[in-house]
């Protein structure tokens, strides 16, 4: 569970970026935060994964105080989450297989592991064919697919995609939001911030909308989805 209790963050020019935001996204939810540019999605996001600090409020992630944590647990909380953004962030001198392997190889995760992780992650996003191929070989889906598995190879509690629609077509957003959706059914959290209404529109799933740094909007619905 996370939860957001009147959280403020205010920046030193003086921009309040976050206005008493006070939120709970239960296990295995799919949220969308959506919102106009300036609005604090962002901020939200850097927020849940400590890389700012409010300015007053608290955040508790899977019972766990991030105001309280100690500076070096963060690392390790850090890999409870999958992370997922727009630009892809790759290693273009790397082989896809090594891209997602290099996640686990951080961490310690021996080898012999590795060598039977990445293959079923592959697999699992669609691009077994693909595991010599490097960035540069592949489309712009493929290469978020590629980020997508790096995201979600050591089994994070929640996935937070940052726009990982944005720098593709409609098809490929299509096939990407697909697969989000097929995480989230297998009991990972999902946070999608996004631009994209037609997404949000077709998933018909939570929507939080923000505007000057505050929630004007929280609306949710269940269903099945490109069944």
């Amino acid at each position: 569970m996370i939860e957001l209790r009147n959280v403020c963050k205010n920046y030193e020019n003086g921009t309040r970026a976050l206005r008493n935001i006070t939120l709970t996204i239960e296990d295995g939810e799919f949220v969308f935060i959506v919102g106009r540019s300036g609005s604090g999605k962002s901020t939200l996001i850097k927020l849940l994964l400590k890389e700012l600090e409010p300015t007053s409020g608290r955040i508790i992630v899977n019972d766990m105080d991030l105001g309280k944590m100690p500076r070096r647990y963060v690392p390790k909380y850090r890999r409870t989450l999958g992370v997922v953004f727009q630009d892809f962030r790759l290693l273009k001198d790397r082989s896809v297989f090594e891209n997602v392997a290099f996640a686990q190889r951080v961490i310690g995760v021996p080898a012999r592991r590795i060598r039977e992780s990445v293959p079923a992650m592959l697999r699992m996003v669609g691009l077994s064919a693909k595991y010599k191929s490097s960035p540069k070989q592949l489309s712009g889906g493929e290469q978020q697919r590629v980020a997508i598995a790096r995201a979600l190879i050591n089994r994070p509690e929640v996935l937070l995609a940052d726009e990982p629609t944005g720098n593709l077509d409609s098809y490929n957003a299509v096939e990407i939001m697909k697969l989000l959706d097929r995480i989230n059914r297998r009991g990972t959290t999902v946070i999608v911030v996004t631009h994209s209404q037609e997404m949000v529109d077709a998933m018909q799933r939570r929507v939080i909308t923000m505007d000057r740094g505050r929630i004007i909007d929280d609306t949710g619905a269940e269903v099945e989805w490109y069944d």
